[in-house]
């Protein structure tokens, strides 16, 4: 089983496992992208109760300042791990916004610099979802120099 599937991270977020993040070596941490676990969390299948759930904690909790713990990926799960109201596995899916107009090559080619172990169909959907302000605000959280930002995103 690939412990990096979105279906086994969510499965993991779910059953709240708070160890996961911890069980996972350097490599998969390096590959593990808490900010997909934070827009999946938020919407599942299921009645209104349980979907209004997800997507107000998930609002709650997590979305609040999850940028200003991006040098904290493991407190960046264990918030997410919160999210989940202990009933079992949900099933989670993308809630894409609305698509904006035009390709993006530098995000694209940023997002491929920081995620390269992403699906190209994946990081254009992140490419499509994030404005050049947000995903600015994501290299700063993940450390990178204001000249590699500009360098990148110009």
């Amino acid at each position: 089983m690939d412990k990096l599937s979105i279906n086994n991270e969510m499965a993991q977020l779910d059953t709240k496992n708070r160890k996961f993040y911890d069980e996972l070596n350097e490599e998969e941490r390096k590959k593990f992208a808490t900010y997909l676990m934070l827009r999946y969390a938020a919407s599942v299948e299921g009645g209104p109760d349980i979907q209004e759930w997800y997507l107000r904690v998930t609002n709650e909790r997590v979305n609040a300042n999850f940028f200003d713990l991006g040098k904290h990926p493991k407190l960046q799960w264990l918030l997410c791990t919160t999210v989940s109201p202990d009933m079992g596995r949900q099933r989670h899916y993308w809630q894409a916004s609305k698509k904006k107009e035009g390709s993006n090559s530098k995000a694209l080619k940023f997002l491929t610099k920081l995620y390269p172990h992403l699906r190209t169909d994946e990081l254009e959907l992140l490419a499509e979802l994030n404005d050049t302000k947000e995903l600015k605000a994501v290299a700063k959280t993940m450390g990178m120099s204001d000249s590699e930002i500009k360098k990148d995103l110009g």
